[in-house]
């Protein structure tokens, strides 16, 4: 069965240039001026106010793949560390390039897809009028088309330890890709310093880590 796991690393469009509607709605629950900031850093966590700057890809079995990602400076399609690094027009290119590639696997993987990934990915192709190769919204605790690693090793949210990507790399002895001094939180900074290639490069460390991750349930922990 053809497998592939992805990651997409997204931002969010400027406050100011929301309606008058959204800002207050936004803003009704914030109790002062750190609140507000953090409401405006975050607003690339939800498709409503955010856009996909990257998209990764890895086939598992090959730990070959891809990363689609915004250009924003002269970059020209090159090979990185095995992986092919495609700068991409705009949001529908690489949105696009995905769902192409999509019709040739049959199980899709992630670490917190269904909380992140897929919702945000179906979401902006619909706003994008991009028609998806493969529903990623479907049964939650099935495996097919979408295996969520953070939902298995969590028990679909069950036990109390609910951490990050780097957490679980720790504790497996993996490489994180916050080692390398970037982390989801700094995507948006780095797109504002037109460093978007560099944040393909950190979207490639969190495919590896979740391939690891993902080696590691199917050899000990899925009972197969």
């Amino acid at each position: 069965m053809p497998k592939l796991i992805f990651d997409i690393e997204t931002v969010g469009v400027e406050f100011d240039s929301l309606d008058e509607t959204t800002k207050e709605f936004l803003m009704t629950n914030a109790k002062d001026d750190q609140e507000r900031a953090l409401i405006r850093e975050e607003m690339g966590f939800s498709p409503l106010t955010g856009r996909i700057v990257t998209i990764g890809i890895l086939n598992p079995e090959t730990n070959k793949g891809a990363v689609y990602y915004q250009k924003q400076n002269d970059e020209i399609e090159e090979e990185v560390d095995g992986n092919l690094a495609v700068p991409c027009a705009d949001e529908k290119e690489i949105i696009k390039r995905f769902w192409e590639i999509a019709t040739h696997y049959d199980q899709f993987i992630t670490f917190n897809g269904h909380a992140f990934d897929c919702p945000f990915l179906m979401i902006r192709s619909a706003a994008l009028k991009i028609k998806p190769t493969v529903n990623l919204m479907q049964y939650r605790y099935g495996d097919k088309p979408h295996l969520d690693i953070y939902d298995k090793l969590t028990n679909y949210g069950a036990v109390r330890f609910k951490r990050s990507l780097h957490m679980w790399c720790q504790a497996f002895g993996i490489a994180s890709p916050k080692d390398k001094g970037i982390t989801g939180h700094d995507v948006a900074q780095y797109y504002k310093e037109g460093r978007c290639r560099e944040i393909a490069l950190y979207c490639v460390g969190d495919l590896k880590a979740t391939a690891t991750l993902y080696d590691y349930w199917e050899k000990y922990m899925s009972g197969k």
